[in-house]
């Protein structure tokens, strides 16, 4: 049975995440874009709405959270403009619930997949079959984000399955609602191991990468994006097509994200 995240540690990834938690529904003007956004985003996606902002004026709200969580409050009826998922498969349940807008959806960004640890840790393990993360974790936990609805831990759950070393690490899986609480309990040193995407760890200097999980244990990672049925802000299209210019592509390279053409 895989471990949940203990009162402490759930406590110490809400301060570190306090941005991040939750995912507010965020009060909907006609004339603002409200941008409901996988959490790893954040950060490249924050700088091209200020630079958007800057360049053509109107108001920009982001709530970032887990895919899993902000599909669902679309579905439930939660005002936005626009959606970014980790996964193809949040947007798929989007789209199937009538929610993406015709002609809007494309597959935007991609992702890669490693193991971290605290900056200052002397562990050395090599991502490969038979890896043995349970033993590298010893008492500890390793972080993921939660692996039946977070594409994070979906990814890194199907990756750990297909070389052989879910069964032993399950039991000392520790779930977080999100990427980036998963990246803050290692990043605070509560957990020795955990799994998030490359771009996380570049954003963060408390942890360092151990390994890269190989590309062919788990499906591609792309972020799909779309404008949504519900959208009533006049510049959310021009903002979408602002986040796939030379200007907007330039952040998200420097933050680590791979342009899908």
């Amino acid at each position: 049975m895989i471990a949940f995240l203990t009162r402490r540690s759930l406590i110490a990834a809400a301060l570190a995440l306090s941005t991040l938690a939750a995912a507010p529904i965020v009060a909907k003007a006609d004339d603002k874009i409200v941008v409901f956004a996988a959490a790893s985003l954040k950060g490249p996606l924050d700088d091209a709405a200020a630079a958007f902002k800057a360049a053509k004026g109107g108001d920009i709200a982001i709530s970032y959270a887990g895919s899993s969580a902000l599909a669902k409050q679309i579905e439930g009826g939660a005002p936005a403009d626009l959606f970014i998922s980790a996964d193809l498969d949040w947007m798929d349940h989007v789209e199937k619930a009538g929610q993406v807008k015709d002609g809007t959806r494309s597959n935007w960004l991609g992702n890669t997949l490693v193991l971290v640890a605290p900056a200052d840790s002397a562990l050395t393990l090599k991502i490969a079959d038979g890896v043995d993360l349970a033993g590298a974790v010893g008492d500890g936990k390793l972080a993921m984000a939660d692996v039946k609805a977070v594409p994070a831990g979906k990814y890194g759950k199907a990756s750990l399955e297909k070389l052989g070393a879910w069964a032993a690490i399950e039991p000392k899986v520790a779930q977080a609602e999100n990427v980036r609480a998963a990246l803050a309990l290692v990043a605070s040193g509560e957990a020795p191991l955990g799994i998030v995407y490359q771009t996380d760890a570049t954003a963060e200097p408390k942890v360092k990468v151990v390994d890269t999980f190989p590309e062919d244990s788990h499906k591609p990672i792309i972020y799909p994006i779309a404008q949504l049925t519900g959208s009533t802000a006049p510049l959310a299209a021009d903002f979408l097509a602002y986040l796939k210019s030379p200007e907007a592509t330039v952040l998200f390279e420097k933050a680590g994200f791979k342009i899908l053409k």
